[in-house]
Parts: C-alpha cells; structure tokens; sequence
C-alpha cells in the first residue's frame, strides 16, 4: 500500500487497529481495512488493479464535485 501511494504522490498512514480499542469497536474482524478520504474502502483484502479503479473513480468524483462547485458560482 506505501508504496503504491508514494508512487502516486499519495499521503498514506499505517495503524494498528488492534492497539486502539476504539478502532476495535469500529472495525472488528474486518482488517486489514482501507479508508481512503476517511471512508472504509477496502476489508480484508484489495488487489492492486482494483485499487487503481477506486482511486480513478475517486478522482473522477472529486473532478465532478468541483465542476458542480463552479458551476453554482463557488470558488475553485
């Protein structure tokens, strides 16, 4: 994952669920889990081809929020 982030200019961040008893809570037996924009993306399990399509359909929603943006006369 690090890698695959790095090589793309992404910010990544590694944490042991396991050592925060409120991850615990919140996540339960889905690790290994991947947020990306703080939204659980990911459990268990991703490939790399299926990570490279969430972050293409990410991009293309954050592209289409900020046209809607612009287009109601809001600031880029």
């Amino acid at each position: 994952m690090e890698q695959f982030a790095t090589a793309r200019g992404l910010d990544f961040e590694s944490t042991d669920v396991d050592a925060d008893p409120a991850l615990v809570e919140r996540f339960g037996d889905e690790v290994p889990v991947l947020l990306i924009d703080g939204r659980k993306a990911f459990k268990y399990r991703v490939s790399e081809a299926e990570l490279r399509r969430r972050f293409r359909a990410e991009r293309r929603r954050a592209l289409a929020r900020r046209w809607r943006s612009l287009l109601r006369g809001g600031e880029e």
